[in-house]
């Protein structure tokens, strides 16, 4: 597994990086973006500098993680589906540890 926090990333990042996929990761189901309530809260979140930005999300006491892309320059905003924290903190770690996508 290639350490996120050396070879492929800038040497002035100090945010987290998403560790490359490791054989039989596990696939989440990204769904478009709904506006489902007023408020959001970013509780934790990934680097800038790669092309693909994730979002530790909570809203209305349940969590989700966002995937924010821009493939040809269009902005992409994606959704896990929305599960309580136990589960999707979970998936968050899952996901920095590359054992999903």
């Amino acid at each position: 597994m290639v350490d996120p926090q050396s070879r492929e990333a800038r040497v002035d990042c100090v945010g987290k990086h998403v560790y490359q996929v490791v054989g039989g990761y596990g696939s989440i189901d990204w769904l478009p973006a709904v506006p489902r309530t007023e408020r959001v809260k970013v509780r934790d979140y990934t680097c800038d500098c790669r092309p693909i930005v994730y979002e530790l999300c909570q809203a209305g006491g349940l969590r989700f993680i966002r995937r924010i892309s821009r493939p040809n320059g269009r902005l992409v905003v994606e959704e896990s589906r929305w599960s309580t924290s136990a589960v999707i903190d979970t998936l968050w770690g899952e996901l920095l540890r590359g054992e999903a996508r």
